[in-house]
């Protein structure tokens, strides 16, 4: 697992929210604090399995490493992409394989989960539902004051996520809301 940041919460602290881009190859995360109408990153970055491994050994991985940043940040909520679907189906079948390991992981702790589309997300975040990748970067670091904006794309994409997921009450309909 590849780490930007990190800092394990105590019983005291603040609830975390847990955002995931799902991948087989790399799936992203992030992990946000929510106190008072502010959100702090507590963590952020990409898990990798090997190419060239087994698929279901890529997802075993994949789950233990889930279940590692669960126990690390005991998240309150964990939001994930929605799956929809796509013209090449081989990245969606592999994304839904890995959304299933994410999902079993979050399941077994007793996380809620909340899937937002990738509409939702860009909407929520930007205010424009057709923003980039540059764009939805830019204004991840605006929003958590980052100093520069968070790479790689999935770390990015798992952020956004994670502000949807704390957000989500208010920026998307039907989402449980976690900031004031």
């Amino acid at each position: 697992m590849s780490r930007t940041s990190t800092t394990t919460p105590s019983p005291a602290d603040p609830p975390v929210v847990l955002g995931i881009d799902p991948g087989i190859g790399t799936t992203g995360y992030g992990a946000l604090a929510v106190e008072r109408n502010a959100l702090t990153v507590r963590a952020f970055g990409v898990i990798r399995t090997p190419p060239r491994t087994p698929d279901a050994d890529r997802l075993a991985q994949l789950e233990r490493a889930i279940d590692d940043l669960i126990a690390r940040f005991r998240p309150r909520a964990l939001a994930i992409e929605k799956l929809f679907f796509n013209t090449n189906t081989t990245t969606a079948m592999a994304v839904s394989q890995a959304r299933g390991a994410i999902l079993a992981a979050a399941g077994r702790a007793n996380v809620f989960v909340r899937e937002f589309t990738p509409l939702q997300v860009k909407l929520a975040v930007a205010g424009y539902g057709r923003a980039d990748k540059g764009q939805m970067q830019r204004m991840v670091m605006l929003q958590l004051k980052l100093k520069e904006p968070p790479r790689p794309d999935d770390a990015a994409d798992a952020l956004a996520l994670a502000i949807c997921g704390a957000y989500g009450g208010h920026l998307v309909a039907g989402a449980p809301r976690l900031v004031g």
